[in-house]
């Protein structure tokens, strides 16, 4: 009997060591929020993220998924000795997601604007992150001022979204600004040419540049610039803290230097 229970043990602390990476299909709140309330140090911390978002978190040819943040969350699970699991969400109610409590953190290619820093707490950043148009690569438009009176896509609730709201003179030039939920519809209506531009983020061009070389470019001007982060709710600072040591520890390790080898071909993470 003593035996068994001992097996038993050693079975659920492997478990609790482990990163859980899937659909975290279930609508249970995330044990991070609980655990925060108590005091306690969390079981597991459930992550909202897009999964039509590559690098960052995307799913595979199989059906898994992968990318940057999520080999990042990897090792800061290691590192902090808490489980990660990632649970895809619709993107534009992640911030409704977080606060009612069925995810712990927004974390996947997650900007930290002004705007959402009123409303959110966030760890520190650990990429930058620059918003510029995708054209098709035999397209005219060379600049920005050539997508005057143009057709744009955008994600819902993105990044891109926020910048040019920040800028109504920008976003009046273009003759429609049409939003997707994901950006893959965005990049299928640019290939098609139903519009003239795709607006996002930087990692994710160059991405699908990387895929198709021969079809798509981007232009030089930088419609914004902010940073990557994780989003956390603003009363659980000792989240916050706890993602924070794990992110210091693999950056000092030199293990999200490789990971970001591994996605960028280069290291792209802030020091």
């Amino acid at each position: 009997m003593k035996l068994k229970k001992l097996v038993i043990a050693g079975v659920l602390a492997l478990g609790a060591a482990g990163l859980l990476a899937g659909c975290g299909g279930d609508n249970k709140a995330g044990s991070a929020a609980k655990s925060a309330a108590a005091g306690a140090k969390p079981t597991k911390i459930v992550a909202g993220m897009d999964d039509t978002f590559a690098p960052m978190g995307f799913r595979d040819d199989s059906g898994k998924i992968v990318g940057f943040d999520i080999d990042m969350a990897e090792a800061i699970s290691k590192e902090i000795g808490v489980p990660i699991e990632f649970k895809p969400i619709d993107w534009a109610s992640k911030e409704t997601e977080l606060n009612s409590g069925r995810i712990d953190c927004i974390w996947n290619g997650f900007t930290m604007t002004p705007e959402r820093q009123k409303k959110l707490a966030f760890t520190k950043p650990y990429m930058d992150n620059i918003q510029e148009f995708v054209v098709l690569k035999d397209s005219p438009v060379q600049s920005m001022a050539d997508l005057k009176g143009k057709k744009i896509t955008i994600q819902e609730a993105s990044t891109a979204e926020t910048a040019l709201n920040r800028d109504p003179q920008l976003k009046a030039a273009f003759a429609e600004v049409k939003a997707y939920p994901d950006l893959t519809a965005c990049f299928m209506d640019l290939e098609s040419g139903r519009c003239d531009a795709v607006l996002s983020d930087t990692v994710l061009n160059e991405y699908y540049m990387t895929k198709k070389p021969d079809t798509f470019r981007e232009l030089p001007d930088q419609v914004s610039k902010d940073t990557f982060a994780i989003g956390i709710k603003k009363d659980n600072q000792a989240l916050v803290d706890l993602l924070n040591q794990g992110i210091d520890k693999v950056i000092a390790s030199g293990e999200a230097a490789k990971i970001s080898e591994k996605w960028f071909g280069k290291d792209v993470v802030l020091k």
